[in-house]
């Protein structure tokens, strides 16, 4: 009997995914357990593996398209098996005699089951008609890449490339933060003179885990009517990647030292460089640190990372002239700066937060300054 494969509950609220690689072709043999496709969500890319042995009939979802969880991506059973396009299933008392073995996909609608919901979305926004766009996915289902070729026969100016994978991601985060959060920045000087700059964000992981035990509302998140203020302290850090920007977590800042943030940071950079990062390494943060690095400019509004309520931000650090006891002298400076969910944290908060993870960062030891 054919078997569907359905997107499943992949966790943390998730309700779609992106299907990034299929692993099999239509035809293929494939045994229980093994992987059938590869899955991105704006977490991490899983892989889903075949619920039964059998032979893959048909992939209902093309690579490149969204699909919600529930539903059914592919349909294995026998070699040979007939496949209807998708229908109801006619009640038991209508069936005169048995037929041929159906596949049932789902109970859409003929207009439906040639395009996904995202599909359809992607159709509204481009203004494409899908009664005449002729689909060339598998069962004539309408793909995106169908109504972006539709779309381009009203403008064909420029060169296009689909959306996908952590780029889709990235879209979706920063419409969800600008239309849920209203933030707010504060900013301010930071003097880090002597401070090892190559072991910045460890440091800054480390202070900002220590004033959030003191500022409980920045490490907080929204949900429903209700504020919840965590107890734990598990940082996110932004790292740049071929692909886009990822963050992973570094758990239990608060009870680490530099050199074991330092240490874990390193991991996971590397990680997120190779593209090997596991969902549990990109899961439930509390609070999150970015960096411009050496190309950031005197300072930045970084996007808060929803659910999340704040954000800190580390931005270029050079030679200023500042006054120290009545003189100036040239030190190295760096503004540091909070972004925050005004509706969770006030001003007031923020600032507090702010200046103490600068105390911190001052208060930091310097490496020892080598002799000639």
């Amino acid at each position: 009997m054919a078997h569907e494969l359905k997107l499943p509950d992949l966790g943390e609220g998730l309700v779609e995914g992106e299907v990034s690689r299929w692993l099999v072709a239509e035809g293929d043999t494939v045994v229980q357990g093994a992987p059938l496709v590869e899955i991105q969500t704006d977490k991490a890319t899983v892989e889903i593996p075949s619920p039964v042995a059998g032979t893959v009939l048909m992939l209902l979802v093309q690579e490149g398209e969204l699909a919600s969880v529930g539903a059914t991506l592919a349909v294995i059973g026998a070699e040979g098996e007939q496949l209807l396009r998708p229908v109801e299933s006619p009640p038991s008392h209508e069936r005169s005699e048995p037929g041929p073995i159906v596949a049932v996909v789902g109970p859409e609608s003929l207009e439906a089951a040639r395009a996904t919901p995202a599909i359809r979305t992607l159709a509204r926004r481009t203004g494409v008609d899908l009664s005449g766009v002729r689909g060339t996915g598998p069962a004539g289902r309408i793909t995106e890449a169908d109504v972006r070729a539709a779309a381009s026969h009203a403008t064909a100016e420029g060169r296009r490339e689909p959306i996908r994978g952590i780029r889709r991601a990235i879209v979706e985060q920063v419409e969800r933060t600008h239309r849920d959060i209203p933030a707010v920045t504060f900013v301010e000087e930071c003097d880090l003179t002597g401070v090892d700059l190559a072991r910045l964000v460890p440091l800054a992981l480390h202070a900002a885990a220590r004033s959030l035990r003191e500022h409980p509302a920045l490490n907080a998140r929204v949900e429903a009517d209700e504020i919840v203020y965590l107890e734990r302290y598990d940082l996110g850090v932004a790292v740049r990647t071929e692909a886009g920007i990822v963050v992973p977590v570094v758990r239990s800042c608060d009870s680490r030292s530099v050199d074991e943030i330092d240490g874990e940071v390193a991991r996971l950079v590397a990680a997120a460089c190779a593209g090997t990062l596991s969902p549990e390494e990109l899961r439930d943060s509390t609070f999150t640190v970015t960096s411009a690095g050496r190309l950031g400019g005197v300072l930045m509004t970084p996007l808060i990372n929803h659910p999340e309520v704040a954000i800190l931000g580390l931005h270029r650090v050079a030679p200023r002239p500042v006054v120290r006891d009545g003189e100036i002298v040239v030190r190295e400076i760096g503004n540091v700066s909070v972004t925050f969910d005004h509706r969770v944290v006030d001003g007031l908060q923020a600032a507090a937060f702010c200046l103490d993870v600068i105390g911190r960062l001052q208060a930091a030891p310097r490496p020892p300054v080598q002799s000639r």
